[in-house]
């Protein structure tokens, strides 16, 4: 039997086939269970749903390649691995959309209508809409697609509905008039969250207000001129000493006068809002265009007027400002002032301006009916507020972040949070479920459209036009997409379904800083909130612990271009992850990610470095070449399913053990006893195949992907290619055996040669499976390649997905094999420094010396051959004392020299020593100052301080051997 791979590595051809391949077989899906599995261990992760209006950015491929990795290894770990991916409607990006694609046609939504207007909406989604999950496919990601939700579908908008309604009788859903952050562009309210801060270079004004006496003014300090007209009082501190007399007094509102009318008379009251070091220490009150001032106008029970419109130009009819846009507004009301002598002085100030984060326009602050979330109000049905749940789940330790630092962030933040706008201004999103009375203004809040008021019985209902904010709906998903509510015919209550008792609470979140509080924060709310009302599989009530959303968050840093700059449109900078896959690869670019990605750090991506990994990736697909070219030699042929089981017996093929069926699904124990005959390197790389499985599995517990993906890097490339395959080829050549040779020696060579490849085969298969979470599509090519060989044995699975992870205690450790291979490397490259140094022609074999102990004495001669064939020595002598000279070399085991004639340039040679003996003085040094130091060696562990000891020894054994080096010269 034959495999042939094509000679060039091209991942072009493979990944898109193995993308459509997971996707046909449902390889990732997870079957709604018919009962809890309690004791099947499981792993469940939730999608951050990227907008339905989104395509991938660095960002994304960053946060999905980390959840693919770990949902991978879980899988492969045997556990009940589910990815549930969705999309979430984006209110306000998603409307903007259609509306400038009806800008693009000549029309409006007010056109349309509103419920012409949804279809268009929906009719986009159809066709747009899953631009970002295609993107998700063809990268491969093992999502369980059957279950893909959006966050507006039939499933889904019940339970959002139901959430409302239960918020609403809890009387924790409250409708008032509020200032809130107003979009002007898309005249909606938008979250604190949704506004960015940006620091300008503005200016501060100082206008007189005449005393409506006569006595005088007072001169008031506003950065926004144009809202003087909604003026209502001018504030000043009750301790300022400037305007004690002028407390109770009335001011004259300039340009207040409309139609004719005599102007405005507003009160001058004290509060403490009002700052002595601020501009005059008077300011202007203006309660329906400020949040400060709102609360000022709560506490002097304060008229509300509003003269600025949804679209922030003013609305005060038969003002000469009417209509005007608020910069408009302020040009002329400054130029008004200014010739009626108001205007004192204009000065610079430095300001923090509120950007809307969807439309970048300025957030105008704007007096409101909405609808709020109470967070801090204990609900009617008793038991702690949304927010103080959520606060203790976090602090009692049932969630824990990573990195560490976000738990205090998190606790900052929740421990200030005011009431939670949930209303926007939009047509598209889930519609809030109230309904009001024409004939009494009475609010009804149903689960479905009530046909008469529920206070006078009145048929003449209309509903709300708001909808809810999307970060509402998506804070429900980690139980919506599970099936809740479910109401127990009975009692009403939400109950259990057999997804929401398997698979909630998640186990972990990763997501960016950026949504901490939009959705972090939110679905803990939530979640601590409504799940505590839903009993466990046991029928027994449910703890905080089990109430929870997930019980880890993993927050990673930001992608940056290869200078750290933060990537813009702006800049320039962006980096299309679409273009660097078509280039590279996805499994090269999903390497990079994975070996910069730890806690707390950001990304450089490097597009030099993706090229070293898609480098790795042709390293590997040569090295299954060669493997491939030899398998027609193991008379017939061998099966994969290489776990090993201790109880097997060697075959009577290759002496190699009989290993046991390998099932994702129920991981087997116990370690490969490897044939006594097994050849050093075969037992050095299993033992040190056990070690990187340790440190993969022990970095990706710790989110180390940077750790586990170099772990594997290094196991893959610097062992298994670089020692492995070069050493195992001594033991793969038999055709040139002199023809002296008895049968029964060539008999026994081929036995050597296929336990050889066994092993080899074993060793590679299961580095395909390390690698598999971290490069997918090249690993499943290359087993399944390999599958293309296996003979007997149960059924493989489908996928190399659905195998066994390698762990540690699957493979022997064998630390003399290690050691012995350790000091055979060091020999073998210093050996070949020596030969490239003397310039020993590449291809000239010479002797070597060698000064050590007599184990290693003998370790060099009984693997000649291994030396021979890596750095092409033709025979080893054992020297009886210290080796010195230009063509020796020393390390703390041993001393070598290459037995090659050559002129030696002595001055050069003095100076590389005496560089050398200078680095050993300094390292003795630092040693000593730190063993003698009684402060650090009471302190330190033990295997420090052993550690040191260790080091110091070899140190001065080198600096001992270079010094006579050295004096040997100037003899």
């Amino acid at each position: 039997m034959s495999q042939e791979l094509p000679k060039a590595y091209d991942p072009s051809v493979i990944e898109q086939r193995w993308a459509e391949y997971w996707v046909k077989e449902h390889l990732f899906d997870v079957p709604t269970p018919e009962t809890t599995h309690a004791a099947q261990k499981k792993f469940t992760i939730l999608l951050p749903p990227p907008n339905v209006t989104g395509r991938l950015h660095m960002g994304h491929m960053l946060n999905q390649a980390e959840m693919d990795i770990l949902t991978r290894w879980h899988r492969m770990r045997g556990e009940t691995a589910l990815w549930v991916p969705g999309t979430d409607h984006a209110g306000i990006a998603t409307q903007m959309m259609v509306e400038r694609q009806l800008a693009a046609e000549g029309k409006n939504r007010k056109e349309l209508g509103r419920s012409a207007f949804v279809e268009k909406v929906w009719a986009w989604r159809d066709l747009y809409g899953g631009a970002i999950l295609d993107q998700m496919k063809r990268l491969g990601a093992s999502v369980d697609w059957s279950r893909e939700y959006f966050t507006m579908d039939d499933r889904l908008s019940p339970a959002v509905n139901e959430a409302f309604v239960r918020l609403y009788e809890q009387g924790l859903i409250y409708r008032g008039a509020y200032i809130v952050n107003w979009d002007p562009s898309i005249q909606t309210a938008v979250s604190d969250l949704e506004v960015e801060h940006e620091e300008r270079i503005g200016k501060i004004y100082h206008i007189r207000y005449p005393l409506a006496d006569g006595s005088g003014s007072i001169v008031i300090a506003t950065t926004r001129p144009e809202t003087m007209l909604g003026d209502v009082a001018v504030a000043v501190n009750p301790t300022d000493e400037r305007y004690l007399a002028l407390q109770g007094k009335l001011v004259r509102l300039p340009l207040s006068e409309i139609n004719g009318s005599p102007a405005r008379e507003i009160p001058i009251l004290a509060d403490e809002w009002a700052k002595p070091e601020f501009g005059t220490g008077a300011v202007k009150v203006t309660p329906a265009h400020d949040a400060n001032d709102f609360a000022i106008g709560q506490r002097h029970n304060l008229p509300n007027l509003t003269i600025l419109d949804e679209t922030a130009h003013v609305l005060l009819p038969g003002s000469p400002y009417h209509g005007l846009d608020r910069y408009a507004a302020r040009e002329k009301i400054v130029a008004d002032l200014e010739a009626l002598g108001l205007l004192v002085e204009i000065k610079e100030h430095t300001n923090s301006i509120g950007l809307s984060q969807r439309t970048g326009v300025v957030i105008e602050p704007r007096l409101s009916q909405q609808w709020f979330l109470a967070v801090n109000k204990t609900p009617t049905t008793g038991g702690d507020s949304i927010a103080a749940k959520a606060i203790a789940a976090v602090a009692q330790g049932h969630i824990k972040f990573t990195p560490e630092m976000y738990t205090k962030v998190y606790d900052e933040w929740m421990k200030n949070i005011y009431d939670w706008c949930i209303s926007r201004q939009l047509w598209w999103g889930h519609r809030i479920p109230a309904w009001y009375c024409k004939a009494c203004s009475a609010i009804t809040v149903a689960r479905t459209t009530p046909t008469h008021c529920a206070t006078c019985n009145s048929a003449d209902l209309t509903q709300e036009t708001d909808v809810l904010d999307t970060w509402f709906s998506s804070g429900l998903l980690p139980f919506t997409v599970f099936g809740w509510p479910n109401p127990n015919p009975d009692t009403g209550m939400p109950d259990l379904t057999p997804d929401l008792a398997t698979f909630y609470p998640t186990d972990l979140l990763v997501t960016g800083f950026d949504i901490l509080f939009f959705w972090v924060a939110r679905m803990i709310m939530l979640g601590t909130h409504f799940m505590l009302d839903v009993p466990m599989p046991d029928g027994s009530p449910r703890s905080l612990e089990n109430a929870v959303p997930f019980k880890a968050v993993y927050i990673h840093g930001l992608v940056r271009d290869a200078d750290r700059q933060k990537m813009s449109k702006t800049k320039g900078n962006v980096i299309n992850p679409i273009d660097i896959i078509e280039r590279f690869g996805t499994d090269a670019v999903r390497f990079t990610l994975a070996s910069m990605a730890s806690p707390g750090t950001d990304i450089a991506f490097s597009e030099a470095r993706t090229e070293g990994y898609r480098a790795f990736a042709n390293k590997i697909w040569n090295a299954a070449r060669f493997l491939f070219m030899n398998l027609d030699r193991i008379e017939g042929g061998f099966n994969l399913h290489l776990h090993p089981d201790p109880a097997a017996n060697p075959t009577k093929e290759t002496g190699a053990p009989e290993p046991a069926p390998n099932s994702s699904k129920g991981p087997a124990s116990g370690t490969w006893a490897l044939p006594e005959e097994t050849p050093l390197e075969s037992r050095w790389i299993f033992s040190r195949l056990s070690h990187t499985a340790a440190e993969v599995d022990r970095a990706l517990s710790a989110y180390r992907f940077d750790e586990a993906a170099n772990a594997v890097y290094q196991f893959f490339w610097g062992e298994l290619c670089d020692w492995y395959l070069e050493l195992i080829k001594l033991r793969l050549n038999f055709d040139d055996l002199p023809e002296t040779v008895s049968e029964e020696d060539r008999a026994a060579r081929r036995l050597e040669t296929a336990l050889s490849l066994t092993l080899l085969i074993s060793v590679f298969e299961q580095a395909l499976r390390l690698l598999s979470p971290f490069m997918p599509f090249i690993t499943e090519e290359l087993w399944h390649a390999l599958c293309s060989y296996s003979m007997g044995g149960p059924s493989l699975p489908k996928s190399i997905a659905l195998t066994r992870y390698p762990q540690a205690s699957d493979f022997p450790i064998d630390l003399v094999a290690e050691a012995e291979m350790k000091t055979l490397q060091d020999l073998i490259v210093t050996v070949r420094g020596l030969r490239k140094e003397l310039g020993v022609p590449e291809k000239e074999a010479t002797p070597i010396r060698i000064f050590a102990s007599p184990a290693i004495g003998a370790l060099a001669k009984l693997n000649a051959d291994m030396l021979a064939k890596l750095s092409r020595v033709s025979a080893v002598e054992v020297a009886p004392a210290a080796l010195t000279g230009a063509n020796a070399r020393s390390t703390a085991d041993f001393d070598v020299a290459v037995l090659y004639e050559r002129t030696i340039d002595v001055p050069a040679e003095r100076e590389r020593l005496t560089k050398d003996l200078a680095k050993y003085e300094k390292g003795l040094a630092a040693a000593d100052k730190q063993l003698n130091n009684e402060a650090f060696t009471a302190k330190a562990p033990a295997h420090i301080i052993e550690g040191l000891r260790k080091q110091s020894a070899e140190t001065r054994i080198l600096y001992d051997k270079t010094k006579a080096a050295l004096d040997a010269l100037a003899d």
